[in-house]
């Protein structure tokens, strides 16, 4: 049995949870806060989550637990077994990683948690994530998934970041960020309607609260 580590408010942890409802696979959940203390480190190296538990030891670094998924050949597939076409994939999905979700990263304290962010880090956000979604728009396909008529890792990982950024562009920019690569609206609308989508918002919705306060200092 697999078990995943983590916490349900998490979108790196709902990106793995979302795989593996997708696939079929059996699983158990632990909930799991980031840490440097040595319980958390001795599963995962740098104190962060996801880790996934399996009967060969832990994994950590969501990308690498979904090839991990993928390579067990359970469920559908989230990788193509072409080369070429599996590096895109992968491309596809840095791409987003890098340049929409960390820099969103940047100015979550304001925007979610109540805090506050310099004028130059929100300046440095906004561009970045200007520049990160029009290199989407130029690489991905949009037919309808990212990669092409198949749901992909790619698309996963979008799911998880592209609402998050939007929601930073909105509330600091007034920015429609999806608005800036036609097909992005359409595409986390139609990934939000998939049975697997609905049951890690709705964990991560009923988790919101809890998390919330672990975040703010509370326990």
């Amino acid at each position: 049995m697999l078990t995943l580590h983590g916490f349900d408010a998490s979108n790196y942890v709902n990106m793995v949870k979302f795989a593996l409802l997708e696939k079929g696979l059996p699983f158990e959940q632990a909930t799991l806060y980031p840490a440097q203390e040595e319980p958390v480190l001795a599963v995962s190296p740098m104190g962060k989550v996801p880790v996934l538990e399996t009967e060969h030891g832990y994994l950590s670094e969501a990308s690498v637990i979904l090839e991990y998924l993928d390579d067990l050949g359970q469920g559908p597939a989230l990788y193509p077994t072409e080369p070429f076409q599996r590096a895109r994939v992968r491309q596809l999905a840095k791409m987003v990683e890098l340049y929409l979700e960390l820099p969103a990263r940047r100015c979550y304290a304001e925007v979610f948690f109540g805090g506050q962010v310099s004028e130059e880090t929100k300046t440095q956000t906004r561009e970045a994530l200007l520049k990160g979604i029009r290199a989407l728009r130029r690489s991905a396909a949009f037919s309808p998934y990212l990669a092409g008529d198949r749901l992909s890792a790619a698309d996963v990982v979008f799911l998880y970041s592209a609402d998050l950024a939007q929601a930073v562009a909105g509330k600091l920019f007034a920015l429609d960020l999806l608005a800036e690569a036609p097909g992005n609206a359409e595409l986390l609308q139609r990934l939000n309607e998939r049975d697997s989508a609905k049951q890690v918002a709705a964990d991560r919705d009923a988790a919101m609260a809890k998390f919330l306060k672990y975040a703010r200092g509370g326990k």
